[in-house]
């Protein structure tokens, strides 16, 4: 693996660059992996929130195959709050453009 940064990598002069706004930290995305997930659980220490994601194969009904969680993220919680944030005005900027998202599976069900 190369010590170059990744193409996408930010810089503080590309992010404020022609901005009058706070410069942005640099950021190496270079070693990132992706997973998709439709099950997430939280639980959590009186220190720490533990979110486990995996996939659920049969997201409607009781599932008659134990879910696999394939990955964890351990954050304390000042960032999970942080992170509560940035997920509420990202939901709610895709809401005002593309519709309410349904949480309940049986209502978006069409029978």
């Amino acid at each position: 693996m190369s010590d170059q940064p990744h193409p996408n990598t930010n810089t503080n002069a590309e992010s404020t660059e022609g901005r009058n706004d706070v410069a942005m930290p640099a950021f190496d995305d270079s070693r990132v992996t992706a997973a998709y997930a439709n099950f997430c659980r939280v639980t959590g220490t009186p220190e720490e929130m533990i979110i486990d994601f995996g996939l659920n194969p049969q997201p409607i009904g009781m599932p008659t195959t134990p879910i696999v969680v394939s990955d964890r993220i351990v954050v304390n919680f000042f960032t999970a709050k942080r992170m509560l944030f940035a997920l509420q005005a990202t939901i709610q900027r895709h809401e005002q453009a593309f519709g309410v998202l349904e949480v309940d599976v049986q209502k978006r069900v069409k029978q």
